[in-house]
């Protein structure tokens, strides 16, 4: 047996694939809300300013929860995060379809907000143990269930509300019971750093204490990268609805958006294992600009070509901070997964009640317009990044 092949440098591959299929469930459900946005806003007569808090409401409880579910994960060995998260995620949001006004829409997708919160921290934190020496490719992979998720959910749910209605949204229920079961039978529990004994503060100077200003640096630009990313998959549906685009193109079109960024976020992970991170964000991030705009100004059908750019640039980064952060802090997986992915992405998405009420006050397109630029500013911070291979 060579070195390449001994057991610490193979990939786990079957642990990985569950993994990823709670990724892609959890995700799944929680993709259902943005592309059904423009019926909700006709059934419950919903102004720019209630979706932005809605979304913004969202996106703060992973602000608040996945921190905090991500240093207990890396304490405690228990799978009850997962599958806690897990549950609320595809038990609660299908019954949004059902909400009769603008308060009981927003308490149900806040409680799948609150599930999709809790398992990411964990199973992030697990794809190390079981990726050998190809934790950027497996993260990727791991990272692929989340935008597939986000590129399948909104095809099937608009599909499927086209075709039955809102009020039929609760059946869907069945689909996450199946995956859930098949998940308790064969995921393995989490495997902690035994850290516990020394308190958060402790526990936080001793992951962190050497590397925070790289970590922050990171942590800056996911949270750029997340005002311009959760702007344009909030918005974009409402603006091109306003264009003339039914439901079901609508749908498409996002889920090209989705894909794409599949597609660009496998390339990253597996460059990633080969070559210099930096190098693969700051490519990345310069292309952000130019792709969104061709994706808010393409006419006609070349919408589609302009999704697919876009969601190709702005979605490629998206396992590479989680991998940095994990490389620089080995000892905190789950948390420092969480602030990348949680406390990141739900700062930039809680700006979306601000960002909604600027669209209710200048346009919606003179809004997005202006925010294709906010990945500009990201490339500063980025030249800061340590090398890392």
């Amino acid at each position: 047996m060579t070195q390449s092949d001994s057991p610490e440098n193979t990939v786990n591959y079957r642990i990985i694939f569950i993994l990823t299929l709670v990724h892609f469930t959890g995700d799944f459900y929680s993709s259902f809300f943005t592309p059904l946005l423009p019926a909700f806003v006709d059934k419950l007569g919903l102004t720019l300013a209630q979706v932005g808090l809605i979304t913004g409401m969202v996106r703060l409880l992973a602000f608040i929860v996945q921190p905090v579910t991500g240093y207990l994960a890396d304490r405690y060995e228990t799978r009850s995060f997962v599958f806690a998260g897990l549950f609320f995620a595809f038990f609660f949001i299908p019954f949004s379809g059902i909400a009769p006004n603008f308060w009981v829409l927003l308490i149900i997708l806040c409680l799948g907000s609150i599930g999709s919160s809790m398992f990411h921290p964990s199973t992030t934190g697990m794809v190390p143990l079981y990726s050998g020496n190809r934790t950027g490719f497996s993260l990727s992979i791991f990272n692929t269930g989340g935008t597939l998720a986000f590129a399948a959910g909104p095809i099937f749910i608009t599909l499927y509300v086209t075709k039955f209605g809102l009020e039929q949204m609760p059946y869907t229920i069945i689909i996450g019971a199946i995956a859930f079961f098949f998940c308790i039978k064969y995921l393995p529990a989490p495997v902690s750093e035994n850290l516990s004994h020394l308190g958060f503060i402790g526990s936080i100077k001793e992951t962190l204490g050497k590397v925070y200003k790289s970590i922050f640096l990171i942590w800056l630009t996911m949270v750029l990268r997340a005002v311009t990313g959760q702007t344009f998959m909030t918005f974009m549906p409402i603006y091109l609805t306003d264009k003339g685009h039914d439901l079901v193109s609508v749908g498409f079109i996002f889920s090209i958006f989705i894909m794409a960024g599949t597609f660009s976020g496998l390339l990253a992970g597996y460059l990633a294992d080969r070559t210099d991170i930096k190098k693969i964000f700051f490519i990345s991030h310069a292309l952000m600009a130019p792709a969104l705009l061709l994706y808010l100004y393409l006419p006609g059908p070349f919408v589609y070509l302009g999704s697919f750019l876009a969601g190709f640039a702005a979605l490629a980064s998206l396992p590479l901070g989680v991998l940095m952060a994990q490389k620089l802090a080995p000892k905190s997986r789950s948390m420092v997964s969480s602030i990348m992915m949680g406390l990141a992405y739900g700062l930039g998405g809680a700006l979306s009640p601000f960002i909604g009420k600027l669209a209710d006050i200048y346009g919606l397109e003179n809004v997005l317009f202006y925010s294709a630029f906010i990945p500009i500013v990201s490339l500063l911070p980025i030249l800061k990044f340590p090398r890392i291979k």
